[in-house]
C-alpha cells in the first residue's frame, strides 16, 4: 500500500525506512539552516525529533527560513517547527526545548518539567539515556562559536554523531557547499577559528557542511540596518541589536547547506555505503 515515504522506500528499501522512522535526530538551531536540515528529515522519514532554540520568529526570518510566514511571525521557532513536522509526519514524535545555548550557563527550558526549569548538557546526557530514546544524530546550526565547540565536545564525549553548519551568511552562490572533515577545509572564516580551538581540546575530525565562497561585505545602509531598525518580535531574549554583527542572507543559500545537512544524516544514520553516497 502506498504511503506518504513511498518514493523515498523506492531509493533506499524497507530496512533503512525502518530505521529513520525509529531514528532519534537533536538539531541545535531552528533558523537559516536549521529549519531546511528537519524539512529534509521528516520529508525523508526520520521519525523522532529533539528541536533546540531560544528565538522566535521575526519578520526579517521571511527571506530565508521555510517556517516563517507572516501568519507565525512572533511564535517560538521551536514550536512552529514541531507543528510544521507533525503537518507532514503525525506519527513523528517532537521534543522541543527553549533556550540559547551558552557555554557558560548551558541553561536550556524542556518542555517536560517547568518552563522556567534550567537544563545542562548532564540533563541532556539522562535525556539520551532515558526512556524517551537515544538521541542517533546531533546537528550543530547555531551561530555562536562558543556553543557550536561545546556542542561538538560534548557530543563526542558522548558518543553521539555530530555533523555542524559553517557559515552560509554573506554568500550567494549555493554550488560552492561541500561536505568535508573541519580540519580539510579552507576558505571559511568560522571553519578556521574552529579548527584552531577545537585542536586545543584535543579534537582531531568534525563532519561539516561549508562553502568555498569567500563571503561577501554586507551593504548595510540606515533603512535596513537591524542595529537602528530592530523588529524583533515582543519577548525575543537576544534581540538583533545585541548581536556584533549581522550578515547578509538569500533564500536559496541556506536552504542548500540544510537540505545537504539532512542528506548526510540520512545516509549515515542507514550506513549507506561509502561508494554508494
Amino acid at each position: 500500500m502506498l504511503h506518504a515515504f513511498s518514493r523515498t522506500e523506492m531509493l533506499l528499501g524497507k530496512p533503512a525506512m525502518e530505521v529513520l522512522a525509529n531514528s532519534r535526530v537533536a538539531v541545535f538551531g531552528i533558523g537559516g539552516v536549521g529549519t531546511f536540515v528537519v524539512e529534509g528529515l521528516v520529508r525523508s522519514g526520520v521519525g523522532k525529533f529533539l528541536l533546540v532554540d531560544d528565538d522566535r520568529i521575526c519578520l526579517t526570518n521571511l527571506n530565508r527560513q521555510i517556517h516563517a510566514t507572516r501568519k507565525t511571525i512572533g511564535k517560538a521557532k521551536v514550536e512552529v517547527m514541531r507543528d510544521r513536522i507533525l503537518e507532514i509526519n503525525p506519527k513523528a514524535e517532537v521534543s522541543v526545548m527553549t533556550g540559547f545555548y551558552l557555554t557558560d550557563t548551558r541553561e536550556l527550558s524542556v518542555n517536560s518539567p517547568p518552563v522556567d526549569h534550567p537544563l545542562y548538557w548532564e540533563d541532556i546526557k539522562k535525556f539520551h539515556l532515558s526512556s524517551l530514546g537515544p538521541i542517533d544524530y546531533l546537528v550543530d546550526t547555531v551561530d555562536t562559536i562558543s556553543a557550536k565547540i561545546d556542542l561538538v565536545v560534548k557530543a563526542q564525549a558522548l558518543g553521539i554523531p555530530v555533523i555542524s553548519s559553517m557559515g552560509a551568511g554573506n554568500k550567494l552562490d549555493p554550488t560552492r557547499f561541500e561536505v568535508a572533515d573541519l580540519f580539510h577545509t579552507h576558505k571559511c572564516p568560522l571553519a578556521r577559528i574552529l579548527r584552531k580551538e577545537l585542536r586545543k581540546l584535543g579534537v582531531t575530525h568534525l563532519k561539516v557542511v561549508y562553502s568555498q565562497e569567500e563571503p561577501r561585505t554586507p551593504l548595510e545602509e540606515e533603512d535596513n540596518s537591524c542595529n537602528t531598525n530592530c523588529v524583533c518580535p515582543s519577548g525575543t531574549s537576544r534581540t538583533c541589536t545585541t548581536r556584533r554583527a549581522i550578515p547578509g542572507s538569500v533564500s536559496f543559500v541556506p536552504s542548500v547547506a540544510g537540505l545537504i545537512i539532512a542528506g548526510e544524516v540520512v545516509k549515515d544514520l542507514i550506513k549507506l555505503p561509502e561508494h554508494t553516497k
